[in-house]
């Protein structure tokens, strides 16, 4: 069965007139409820994550100012990303929601689980936030499965309309950790193109596939497909982890890519087909971006449905 993590809690980090907001949750929660699937996911109790927790992947420095700016009442920590009292909080739910689904699945208690958190974090780097983003949940799980669960391999997907920079940014150097994202180019953060492949011990760990706007939903998911093959063939991971952006919906006000809600269940069965050869199935899904909330509803009701057929 798969695991489900959501909690009202989630909807403290207050953004107010913002386009990553409680708004987004309440949707799709909505729509969850409405066709039955909350009642056919395991809905586990988990813990906060602990300072050693965030400072896997980034800074003591960047913590503590992160969760001074949250206590101080908040406002922009940087250009694009609202911060309120509650903020640093509920950001380190998301941190502990994501660890604690990486543990649950790689011991065996379910073979994936789908991560309903925000703040998203896919743009924090190591040393600041970044694009709506806190905390980078994917990249602390990916270290966590590694230095703590005894793993030797992660594979984190990206399909976010945007480029996951942080994610990148703190793997740049590991052969350990692989990345690959697929995104929107030219387009924020300006990063993601085709030479950038990480260096020293990960040169040709992390492969971005940059696509224009305008590129055909048919072409999206086959060069896709290809690119996931290759990657997952060449680092055999133990376990995925998906950054899974909802922003390439062709409604989405702040990405598009041209993809319709049926595309995300082509791709969720994508990865859970690279999974399945090569981590047993074992794979952890973690909400990213997302910004018209029907259509994300919509979009997640087709992936979580695809995750509970493999169980």
């Amino acid at each position: 069965m798969t695991l489900l993590y959501s909690d009202h809690e989630f909807l403290e980090h207050d953004t107010g007139k913002h386009p990553e907001s409680a708004q987004r949750l309440l949707a799709v929660m909505a729509r969850l409820e409405q066709t039955g699937l909350l009642d056919q996911c395991q809905r586990p109790l988990w813990a906060h994550a602990t300072s050693q927790d965030i400072q896997l992947v980034h800074t003591a420095a960047m913590r503590t100012s992160v969760e001074g700016f949250s206590l101080k009442g908040g406002g922009r920590i940087e250009e694009d990303t609202v911060v309120s009292h509650d903020s640093y909080h509920v950001a380190t739910l998301a941190v502990g929601a994501a660890m604690d689904a990486t543990r649950r699945v790689l011991t065996g208690e379910a073979p994936n689980a789908l991560c309903l958190v925000r703040p998203p974090g896919h743009h924090a780097t190591p040393t600041m936030p970044m694009g709506f983003c806190l905390f980078n949940n994917v990249a602390i799980a990916a270290q966590y499965a590694l230095t703590k669960l005894d793993l030797d391999r992660v594979l984190i997907v990206d399909w976010d309309v945007h480029h996951g920079n942080g994610t990148q940014d703190a793997f740049w150097e590991s052969e350990r950790a692989a990345f690959l994202s697929v995104h929107r180019y030219p387009f924020y953060p300006g990063t993601g193109d085709t030479l950038e492949i990480g260096q020293r011990a990960g040169l040709g760990y992390t492969r971005n596939l940059p696509l224009k706007f305008g590129v055909s939903r048919r072409d999206f998911i086959a060069r896709f497909e290809r690119a996931l093959e290759d990657m997952a063939a060449k680092v055999r991971p133990q376990l995925i982890l998906l950054s899974a952006g909802f922003d390439a919906h062709a409604a989405d006000p702040v990405g598009n890519l041209g993809l319709e809600t049926e595309d995300y269940e082509e791709l969720s069965q994508i990865v859970l087909d690279a999974a399945s050869v090569y981590a047993g199935g074992k794979l952890v899904s973690i909400l990213e971006g997302g910004y018209n909330p029907e259509k994300l509803a919509e979009s997640v009701e087709v992936h979580l449905r695809k995750l509970r057929s493999w169980t």
